[in-house]
């Protein structure tokens, strides 16, 4: 964590076993978002009808789904607000520490930031707002599928690249 209080800290320019450490995070970090998404899309679903069956509830079709209660709502969103919000944290602080534009960076942890936020919300708006808010859910997902995939393979990538300075000063050799 003493590395991240430095205002240049790079990946790239950390040291060999701190590049492992974030890498080893990353890629444990990975099944966690694909989990997600298996969720999202086996159990959810990922049409707006969908989505506003699961938590708004239907009698109709072959199987009658029961709306979700407040408490069932806020115990999820008690557990993912923690969860999803040091994830974001700790992704976010390696992904600024790359070598990506500033205008990139800023882009896409908005994105994120936007997506996990509507992740949060949009089934409360589901279902006590009106159905049609299961577009915001769809738009939130993409949001925060996409830009957390690149949170991890852009500060990835820069965990396997070339190391530009070194304590003893001789250049990287490889990657890694």
């Amino acid at each position: 964590m003493r590395e991240f209080g430095r205002a240049s800290f790079s990946i790239r320019d950390a040291p060999r076993p701190l590049r492992l450490i974030y890498g080893a995070f990353l890629v444990l970090i990975g099944p966690g978002f694909l989990t997600q998404m298996g969720f999202q899309i086996g159990r959810i679903g990922v049409t707006p009808h969908a989505i506003a069956v699961y938590y708004r509830g239907s009698e109709a079709g072959d199987v009658m789904a029961f709306p979700k209660t407040f408490g069932q709502l806020l115990e999820v969103t008690h557990a993912h607000a923690f969860v999803m919000g040091i994830t974001f944290l700790i992704l976010a602080h390696l992904f600024v520490a790359t070598s990506a534009s500033t205008g990139f960076k800023a882009a896409v942890l908005a994105g994120t930031f936007v997506g996990t936020l509507g992740d949060l919300a949009g089934p409360w708006l589901v279902r006590y707002g009106a159905a049609w808010w299961a577009w915001s859910v769809l738009a939130a997902w993409a949001l925060q599928g996409v830009g957390s995939m690149l949170l991890i393979v852009v500060s990835g990538w820069e965990c396997l690249g070339h190391r530009r300075d070194t304590s003893d000063g001789i250049q990287g050799s490889g990657a890694g």
